[in-house]
């Protein structure tokens, strides 16, 4: 496992507990008392440091290099029948974006995600998450195939935004975006969003309307990423975290603000270290949203989204 520098005391911590069993193996001596000693310093790391991150530290762990992406959750929610489609009918296939037909718990939904790399190689073949315009596009023909057979639509959100290329641009990325919110907001089946990691800007929206927007507890979501923010007002990356504090990005200042309507809650030390306790969290909330909004017409359904999404950023 890697581990961020926050997380070093707790690193150091396991190196000790692994000496500990170590020498216990090999000299046959009873370490238990140790070993306990050592498990109970652990668990307090751990809960000083993830109980107290400042915003700037949570878009670190939305980062961390073994969070779990896209593909891990469908691949586990679906017990692996899940079924990929491809394309936009038009440009190509963005392997930024990604989507299709998956069970849950016998429940035939429709995925969509953005889709990162864990190498090198992958990083570069899925554009770090960063969807050109085909991607939205084939979002949205995803989107449409659900209402036609009216089964949900499951979003997963993890992008630094989406791709900011000269031929994107050229193509209709704006169009592209604002094409899927405005069919979001009146697609015929429901719809449920779960920022797994990253949100950032129109990448983010643009496939993040929903009938429940739900955001997992390390995650972060906001018009533009700590990093440009300090760039765009200080010329400079050195005020990032002074941005992600000023940005109001995490989970609880999203549901403060009515942005978000569920904070979903990780494991202690984050999902990339209990990604199958996750997928478990996860699962329990998506199937908990589609029967609350399989139960409501299609008529309500589309008021209650679009009358939540039009009482954003309202003042009473």
């Amino acid at each position: 496992m890697q581990y961020l520098e926050f997380e070093k005391p707790i690193e150091e911590l396991n190196n000790k507990l692994i000496q500990a069993r170590e020498l216990a193996d090999l000299k046959d001596v009873d370490a238990s008392k140790t070993i306990n000693d050592i498990e109970n310093q652990i668990l307090k790391a751990k809960k000083e440091i993830y109980n107290n991150l400042s915003p700037w530290q949570k878009v670190q762990l939305s980062r961390h290099p073994d969070r779990p992406y896209s593909l891990d959750y469908i691949n586990a929610l679906t017990n692996g029948d899940f079924v990929e489609l491809h394309g936009d009918r038009n440009v190509k296939d963005d392997k930024a974006m990604v989507g299709g037909w998956g069970t849950i718990d016998g429940k035939t939904v429709m995925f969509i995600g953005q889709q990162k790399g864990r190498n090198t190689k992958e990083r570069q073949f899925r554009n770090f998450g960063m969807a050109n315009p085909e991607g939205y596009r084939k979002a949205l023909r995803l989107m449409k195939l659900a209402e036609k057979f009216n089964k949900p639509v499951i979003s997963l959100i993890d992008t630094p935004g989406a791709f900011p290329g000269l031929e994107a641009e050229k193509r209709g990325q704006g169009e592209a975006i604002a094409r899927n919110i405005i069919e979001m907001t009146r697609l015929k089946t429901p719809i449920i969003c779960v920022i797994i990691g990253e949100g950032a800007s129109g990448g983010a929206l643009g496939i993040g309307v929903g009938d429940h927007v739900l955001m997992l507890n390390n995650s972060w979501y906001s018009v533009i990423s700590p990093e440009n923010c300090s760039t765009i007002l200080w010329r400079s990356w050195d005020f990032k975290e002074t941005a992600a504090e000023s940005l109001k990005l995490t989970a609880n200042d999203m549901k403060k603000n009515g942005l978000v309507d569920k904070i979903i809650k990780e494991p202690l030390s984050g999902a990339h270290s209990e990604p199958e306790m996750t997928f478990k969290i996860v699962k329990k909330e998506m199937n908990n949203s589609i029967k609350q909004l399989q139960s409501l017409s299609v008529k309500d359904l589309i008021k209650k989204r679009m009358d939540k999404f039009c009482e954003m950023g309202v003042v009473k």
